[in-house]
């Protein structure tokens, strides 16, 4: 017995200094329902919000570029479609610019953002058929081609831009359709570049213009979007400060108005200016050009406005960026007399 006690003794000398050093055993809890939901709630609250209407889209779109989150660029686009934004060709031009901009910003990873913006109804496929091929991705082709499939209803449209003679961004020219403006605004504000601001500064010289009135209202608009977007951006007005060191001669002189116009505020005038200058054109140039030209009712509206966001909210909110938008076509007749329109 006293053999048995005395093994038993030396058994617990030797065990019990290894549970005192052992390390404590973690605790394998199953993760219960509390737990599960508040892990599940941080994932959504991590999840890009959605657009609430199109001034909180503009306000991002105008902001981008100084805090560029490309991954939400799905959603913008989701909301384009929901906001119906992108179905007339003469509204949507700064909407297709910024969605081209952050895929052309993102090479990398530009086929997976598309990728995201399905699935879209076959109206709004337009917004991801001209955004790759204003893109400016070196394979914006093969790109396309990669969804066709999904967009069988746009067959014939992306036919056109890849084997017809549907012309990319750099090659539409603002005086042939002064919708680019808008375009190179939208891809500005995605990028921040300074080629889409010198495409627009370039059709300053527009504003010289004494013969054709549709010239002469596309020069003003691109001039006063430029001075008001300058205005209450600085980056932007550093931007078209350095080109002018560089700009050619013929434009020198409406653009330093238009960097005058920003620095001072004193914006009507380039306003009052545009107008008169269309006004006198009218008047005092070939019958062809004194009958009341529509470019000339366009033009009157969207520079008595200020900009698509003065339209559509009567007034220019702060953080809304100044595109021509509606108002350089149909949208622009309901804000005009019928003594206007009649004449």
């Amino acid at each position: 017995m006293y053999r048995v006690i005395a093994v038993l003794g030396l058994a617990l000398l030797v065990v019990l200094p290894a549970f005192a050093s052992a390390r404590p055993v973690k605790d394998f809890t199953l993760v219960g329902p509390g737990k599960s939901s508040a892990s599940a709630k941080r994932a959504k609250d991590k999840a890009p919000k959605s657009f609430q209407n199109s001034q909180e889209l503009l306000k991002w779109i105008n902001d981008y570029r100084k805090n560029p989150d490309p991954e939400r660029l799905s959603q913008a686009v989701k909301a384009m479609s929901d906001f119906g934004l992108a179905r007339e060709a003469d509204q949507s031009g700064v909407y297709i610019g910024f969605v081209a901009g952050v895929l052309g910003a993102n090479p990398q990873i530009a086929e997976n953002l598309i990728t995201k913006m399905f699935p879209l109804p076959p109206e709004d496929q337009v917004i991801v058929i001209k955004a790759i091929a204003y893109s400016g991705l070196p394979h914006w082709r093969d790109t396309m081609m990669k969804f066709v499939e999904r967009m069988p209803a746009r067959r014939v449209l992306i036919e056109k831009y890849l084997y017809g003679n549907k012309p990319t961004l750099t090659e539409i020219s603002i005086k042939d359709d002064s919708g680019v403006i808008d375009l190179n605004w939208g891809y500005y504000f995605a990028t921040g570049w300074e080629a889409p601001v010198r495409r627009i500064v370039s059709s300053l010289e527009l504003t010289l213009d004494k013969d054709k009135v549709d010239y002469l209202t596309t020069g003003s608009m691109a001039k006063w979007t430029l001075a008001q977007n300058a205005a209450r951006n600085d980056d932007l007005l550093t931007m078209l400060k350095k080109i002018s060191n560089d700009a050619d001669p013929k434009i020198h002189k409406p653009l330093a108005e238009v960097i005058d116009g920003a620095e001072t505020l004193e914006l009507s005038k380039l306003r009052k200016d545009a107008l008169a200058s269309i006004d006198e054109l009218k008047a005092k140039g070939p019958e062809s050009v004194r009958n009341y030209n529509w470019w000339g009712q366009a033009g009157q509206t969207v520079l008595a406005l200020g900009c698509v966001a003065a339209g559509a909210l009567g007034q220019v909110e702060v953080g809304i960026p100044c595109v021509i938008g509606g108002a350089a076509s149909t949208a622009a007749l309901k804000y005009l007399s019928p003594a206007q329109t009649s004449q």
